[in-house]
């Protein structure tokens, strides 16, 4: 009988099969290495070169493949010895090996045993390996097919995404109080630069370079300005209606300017890095949402795997919480979206479609993050095809509100029933009695309103009648 033993990969020979019939005992001749030695004997080990060859044998094994390596190994040394059973812990790449190579593998209680003694002793059966190194290659081994098992990969980890997008909404806000506060302060000193330079950062470039309006004449800002708007600046530097400011002012505003430039340089590679990332991490989603809308759903939802579990109509409100529940209190009309609004395809279509492309993006949205967060594949083409069905829909419900606009194709409005205006006279009825027509009485109040003297004369006649 022969032993098979994959990790490493030793080749070793039974040379008392008797021993090995009480399976309930095998373990006792196991104890020391010196009963070891009389139990199997050594013939072949190869020892593997490195960490990462150790990790494709192993999953290869966990699988149940036969790698190149040990096919190879199989061929020179176990084939010469093809009339001896050859003993394999796995059972299943036992049938590989006995299909490809035509080897008579066993696999029982008896070979479990077995291996389980060989493992135990296995440094007192391979001399010259030592043990401080076996024992470090072992843990290294380890962790990198627990990580394997577990499709763990340090470019996958969505915690990196979720520190960056609140990093860079914190920047966001820095730079806004910073560029605010640069150009109030400056602005006393040289109030018409504001209104002449619209760009912050090319603002802050221009007054660390120049610093007090009168060096503009003096200062060449080409590399910053163009040239048209490089003379407006210049010639309203001149006749500026601006405070002077004491050379300590100057040095203070140009500190400031400093770190709205070092701010913003590093937002810029945050942001790179933000997008390398949500590639890396979630590649389909990315292409449905973007990079800035996507990173925010993760973060919202705490990580990719929790956002995977939330079915579509969460992710089309996700963010929108407060006024969900607004709207379930007061019982009226719940939003139509969250944080998905920002995405470009719901940007570009009219207000009138919005809600119809947000659902029909977030049922997409949450295919494509389950598909990120679960799937072997890394690739973002069930990203791009859904993106492309979202498209198509949106520009079929625009093309169908352009018809209906113009009073073609199929959405033709219904036509008005056709009615004469033509003014009909009616016969008047009035005109038929021949009875002279009673005058109305009329009121006192009436009266008096109209002719005072006549309304004191009845008040006489009513009380001589009296």
């Amino acid at each position: 009988l022969q032993v098979f033993f994959l990790l490493p990969v030793s080749h070793l020979q039974v040379l008392n099969e008797k021993k090995l019939q009480e399976v309930d005992s095998l373990w006792k001749e196991f104890e020391t290495p010196e009963k070891a030695n009389k139990i199997v004997k050594l013939k072949h080990f190869e020892k593997f070169q490195d960490t990462t060859e150790a990790l494709a044998a192993s999953t290869a094994l966990v699988e149940g493949k036969l790698s190149k390596n040990l096919k190879k190994i199989l061929k020179k040394i176990v084939a010469k010895d093809a009339h001896e059973q050859l003993a394999v812990a796995d059972a299943k790449l036992g049938g590989v090996i006995k299909d490809k190579l035509n080897l008579s593998c066993i696999h029982s209680p008896m070979v479990t045993e077995l291996m389980r003694g060989i493992r135990s002793q296995i440094e007192g059966l391979i001399t010259g390996l030592p043990s401080r190194e076996m024992a470090a290659m072992c843990l290294g081994l380890a962790h990198s097919l627990s990580r394997y098992k577990l499709k763990f990969s340090p470019d996958k980890v969505d915690t990196m995404i979720v520190q960056a997008i609140s990093l860079l909404d914190d920047l966001d806000k820095e730079l806004n109080n910073y560029i605010m506060r640069c150009r109030e302060w400056y602005g006393w000193h040289f109030p018409e630069l504001g209104k002449i330079i619209t760009d912050n950062l090319t603002y802050c470039k221009c007054v660390r370079k120049v610093g007090d309006r009168r060096n503009f004449a003096s200062s060449d800002v080409s590399d910053i300005l163009s040239e048209e708007i490089e003379e407006d600046v210049k010639a309203a530097a001149e006749i500026s209606m601006g405070t002077e400011v004491s050379e300590e002012d100057i040095n203070n505003i140009i500190h400031l300017c400093d770190q709205v430039i070092e701010i913003s340089e590093y937002r810029t590679q945050l942001y790179d890095y933000l997008k390398n990332r949500m590639m890396a991490i979630a590649p389909n989603l990315t292409v449905m949402v973007g990079e800035l809308v996507g990173a925010r759903l993760i973060a919202h939802a705490g990580s990719l795997l929790n956002l995977a579990k939330h079915p579509a109509s969460t992710v089309q409100i996700l963010g929108a919480e407060k006024a969900l529940f607004r709207a379930l209190k007061t019982k009226r009309d719940t939003p139509k979206f969250g944080l998905i609004y920002h995405a470009s395809l719901v940007g570009q279509t009219t207000a009138k479609n919005k809600g119809k492309i947000s659902r029909m993006l977030a049922a997409k949205t949450a295919l494509t993050i389950r598909y990120d967060a679960l799937g072997d594949d890394t690739s973002a083409e069930m990203g791009a095809e859904n993106r492309l069905k979202v498209e198509t829909r949106l520009r079929h419900l625009e093309e169908r509100g352009i018809r209906r606009i113009s009073g073609t194709g199929k959405a033709l409005a219904r036509a008005d029933k056709y009615q004469n205006k033509s003014e009909v006279k009616v016969y008047d009825p009035s005109g038929d009695s021949t009875l002279p027509t009673v005058p109305k009485k009329r009121k006192i109040q009436e009266v008096e309103d109209q002719e005072p003297g006549v309304a004191v004369k009845a008040k006489k006649l009513k009380t001589e009648t009296k």
